[in-house]
């Protein structure tokens, strides 16, 4: 096994201890003070910690060694293709994979459906997310090749927002701005960033830190557009069965 595979684990063992040591310790106050759990539930949330402390620090470590180098790699092959227009179509497909694969994601909106009673169903939400996801990366992908302001995107899809915001529901309101969170999740940071900054590198005329970043940004803004526009759906939806049933 090559050995630079594991360079530099120690210290993404170390951070990620100290990012997990406070829940160890808020969690052991609070079963001394409060909670009060059994044995066996105790064995289980530990066991289910010490997952946590090896898959996040081997996700972190693979990212190190292998997505970023990847990504980076992979965008400047397609920058500097002649006919780089096909990063548009490959932009979309890439961010509707990343969403679909994020685990953020898939706990969001499995919570969505539990806490809606199966009204708002994960299986949407998924695909509604994943196509918002998908559509924003391939206007990046688009914005790097034209090389326009990120603010020609950012102005107007906010102001939609605040326009959408007038015509659904607070329900819809307050899951469209937490999927906008857990969208830019590690899937899509880690990889897709990465091949945005070596395609901005590899354009003539682009500049990495200009036209490369910035595309997280627009991955924020385009679930929340897709979840509010899902909520007009719904409520047009439950509308019409409404009046359909006053009718009969």
């Amino acid at each position: 096994m090559n050995v630079t595979i594991f360079e530099g684990f120690h210290h993404v063992l170390l951070e990620v201890t100290f990012a997990l040591l406070p829940l160890l310790i808020f969690f052991i106050v609070f079963q001394l003070l409060f909670l009060k759990l059994e044995k066996k539930r105790i064995l289980h949330i530990l066991i289910g910690m010490l997952l946590s402390f090896l898959g996040l620090a081997l996700f972190l470590q693979g990212v190190h060694v292998g997505f970023f180098p990847a990504g980076e790699v992979i965008g400047e092959n397609l920058g500097g293709l002649s006919f780089n227009w096909v990063l548009v179509p490959i932009g979309f497909v890439l961010g509707f994979v990343a969403t679909f694969a994020e685990p953020a994601v898939r706990i969001m909106n499995e919570q969505v459906e539990q806490i809606s009673g199966g009204y708002i169903s994960e299986k949407v939400m998924l695909y509604t997310l994943s196509i918002g996801v998908g559509v924003s990366i391939a206007l990046s992908m688009l914005r790097i090749l034209l090389g326009f302001s990120l603010w020609y995107y950012l102005i107007p899809g906010y102001a939609l927002v605040l326009i959408l915001m007038l015509l659904v529901s607070k329900t819809f309101i307050a899951i469209a701005f937490d999927s906008g969170g857990v969208a830019t999740g590690p899937m899509t940071v880690t990889f897709i960033l990465a091949i945005a900054v070596g395609v901005a590198s590899a354009i003539e005329g682009r500049d990495p830190l200009l036209d490369g970043f910035g595309m997280i940004a627009l991955v924020a803004l385009a679930p929340i557009l897709s979840v509010l526009l899902l909520g007009i759906l719904y409520e047009r939806k439950g509308r019409g069965k409404d009046e359909a049933e006053s009718g009969s």
